[in-house]
This record gives C-alpha cells, sequence and structure tokens, in this order.
C-alpha cells in the first residue's frame, strides 16, 4: 500500500460512546465485544502513526437544539440523537477519548451532519486534496456510522478498507452480519494485525 494515498478514518471515538457515564455507551450489549474493538483500535492506531498514513477524525458534533437535524417531527437517527442528548458541541459527550484524541498534524473533520462521516463534512475535500485514494475504517457503531461512511465512500470512488475487529455493532449477529453481509458489496474487510502487518511490508 502506498502511506502517501492512504488514510485511517477514526469514526466516533468519542465520550458519548466509549465511557460508561456516555449517553450511548448501553447501546454496545456486548462487552467483549466493546472491548476487543478498543484493543484493536489502539493497534491500528498506533501502527498507521508509526508508518506516517494520514489520520481522521470523523466525530459528530451539535449546536444545542440539534437544529443540524431539523425541527418538529424526526426520524431515525434525526430522532434518536436529540431524544438522546448526544454528541452536544457544547459539552463532554462529543469530546475525543484517550488514547484516540487527535494528535498534532492529525485532521479532524468538520460540519458533519449524518451517519456518515461525509454527510455534509468536509471529508471528501479533505480526502482529494491530499490525493487520498484508499480509506481504512474503524470505530462506531459498525453497522450504522461505520457501514453508511463505508458505502458512501465506495460510492465517491475511494477504495475502502474496514478493520472490522477494531468496530463494534451492538451485538455479535449485527457485528457478523455487517463483516459477512455488507462489506463485500462495498470494500474489503481486514483485522488490526493484518493492516499493522500491511503496513510494515509496504504492500
Amino acid at each position: 500500500m502506498s502511506h502517501s494515498s492512504s488514510a485511517l478514518v477514526l469514526i466516533e471515538y468519542q465520550h458519548d460512546w466509549l465511557t460508561p457515564d456516555g449517553k450511548l455507551f448501553h447501546l454496545i450489549e456486548d462487552e467483549d465485544l466493546r472491548s476487543s474493538s478498543l484493543a484493536r483500535s489502539r493497534n491500528a492506531l498506533e501502527a498507521a502513526r508509526a508508518a506516517g498514513v494520514r489520520v481522521v477524525h470523523a466525530g459528530l458534533r451539535f449546536q444545542t437544539g440539534y437544529p443540524e437535524l431539523g425541527s418538529g417531527e424526526r426520524w431515525g437517527l434525526r430522532r434518536h440523537i436529540p431524544a438522546a442528548g448526544s454528541f452536544p458541541a457544547d459539552g463532554p459527550g462529543s469530546a475525543f477519548v484517550s488514547p484516540f484524541s487527535p494528535a498534532p498534524g492529525e485532521v479532524v473533520v468538520s460540519g458533519r451532519t449524518g451517519a456518515s462521516a461525509f454527510a455534509g463534512s468536509n471529508l471528501d475535500s479533505i480526502l482529494r486534496n491530499n490525493r487520498i485514494t484508499d480509506l481504512y475504517l474503524m470505530g462506531y457503531a459498525a453497522h450504522v456510522c461505520v457501514e453508511s461512511t463505508l458505502r458512501q465512500a465506495h460510492d465517491l470512488g475511494y477504495d475502502t478498507t474496514v478493520i472490522v475487529d477494531a468496530t463494534a455493532a451492538f451485538n455479535r449477529m449485527q457485528q457478523t452480519y455487517f463483516a459477512e453481509q455488507v462489506i463485500p458489496h462495498f470494500g474489503n474487510a481486514i483485522t488490526a494485525a493484518a493492516f499493522a502487518s500491511r503496513l510494515a511490508s509496504g504492500r
């Protein structure tokens, strides 16, 4: 793989997902799945940083009242996010969590308003202006925002690989379905160990 044309995209390594008092922490029912995904995420991030691969942080942050998600009757995530009070721009829920906080020189996506990390954001501009063609995705939740990002990345023409053991759905059934039935249609799957090996070998 060419390090200069690759980017590792971290999706929602934020307080509301990853700390016990976070608004969405309870949604990941399988604690082993959460714990293992965090360990593999850390390994993948360390490998990317050591190899000089561009790291991009794609979180969510909403203004008070969630105007980005509309007013009146809301559906889907446009209803669930305000109802949970998650990812407020001025609150701890949207803060990135150590050791996944952005390091100096790493990019933080802005303007994101939807399930896909591309929705409403500057992610596509960041990638294209830096000649990035190969994406590696990891984060939360596998069957919601990681999947949405994978699908849109495919349609935008990126060669996209999910570091599948560095993601977590709410339960094993959802995780398995995502890995086996969704990813093959829109990209590739790889483990964190294989990702690190690929970086080390330059393949």
